[in-house]
């Protein structure tokens, strides 16, 4: 692996996700340092994944690449922090909801932004993030943002930064609604007999045993579906409680809810345009 240091800027569960990916794929914990104002969560950070601890935000600053990840509400505020430095900045990589490139560059004019929204499976190596590279990036600056988010999984170089809030709706949300489903479907175990223990365990791994399935077999879901739903069979007659309780329904809206937010969250509308303000 290439050797470069890597930098964050807030060290909360985004943030310690991508930190434990790093140092598990190999990245030297000397290479990275990190920064937050709750110094009792950095000193927990610091302790358990040996990474240097910076004291200062101007200290967070001498790297190669630094890590945005606080929340999008904070922003604006880190921005007026960094302007007010007036430090050479290196390249930066948000992971802030909604937030776009163009918010940074009004700042901070000439910085070198990468925009990045990956999801918390992160922790376990099994994350999957999208990401624009804004204007003035580098040849090395790509393969930098690359190399930290594909620590924590698969990582996907989007044209059109207009995608990265459909990516926040899909994958950024997605583990949570996911979850749901599992404790849905244990609660039903529960409820047709199984010990709750079991019940949690067998649905997990039937959630993540079908995500593999696809992933693996290039398989379109609905193909992998059919060969499970026998006729006159008792996975059709779930299917179809499915659909008459709106299930597939109810998941588009949650995605499409959660992409509407991530346009709000940033003080735009769906066209990328600024909102007005009421």
């Amino acid at each position: 692996m290439t050797s470069f240091k890597v930098g964050f800027l807030g060290v909360g569960n985004m943030g310690e996700a991508m930190i434990k990916g790093l140092t598990a794929s190999g990245f030297k914990p000397v290479d990275i340092v990190a920064y937050d104002v709750d110094r009792a969560k950095l000193d927990r950070i610091g302790k358990t994944y040996n990474v240097r601890r910076a004291a200062r935000l101007a200290d967070a600053l001498l790297v190669d690449a630094l890590v945005v990840a606080v929340k999008p509400q904070a922003v604006d505020g880190l921005l007026e922090e960094l302007a007010g430095l007036g430090s050479k900045l290196p390249l930066l990589i948000s992971i802030a909801a909604g937030v776009r490139v163009s918010r940074y560059r009004a700042r901070l004019k000439a910085a070198r932004v990468v925009r990045a929204m990956p999801n918390t499976p992160a922790l376990i190596g099994e994350g999957v993030s999208g990401w624009f590279a804004g204007p003035g990036c580098k040849k090395s600056d790509l393969a930098m943002a690359q190399t930290v988010l594909g620590a924590c999984g698969a990582a996907y170089r989007l044209a059109d930064e207009n995608l990265l809030n459909a990516v926040t709706g899909l994958s950024g949300s997605g583990p949570a609604f996911v979850f749901v489903m599992i404790e849905a479907m244990a609660d039903a175990g529960v409820l047709v007999g199984l010990p709750r223990a079991l019940a949690l365990e067998l649905a997990a791994r039937t959630v993540a045993g079908a995500g593999r399935m696809v992933i693996v077999t290039g398989e379109h879901p609905a193909v992998l579906k059919d060969k499970v739903a026998s006729p006159g069979g008792t996975t059709i007659a779930g299917l179809v409680e499915l659909e008459d309780e709106g299930f597939r329904g109810a998941v588009i809206e949650a995605v499409s809810a959660a992409t509407e937010r991530a346009w709000e969250l940033g003080g735009e509308d769906e066209d990328g345009e600024e909102g007005e303000e009421e």
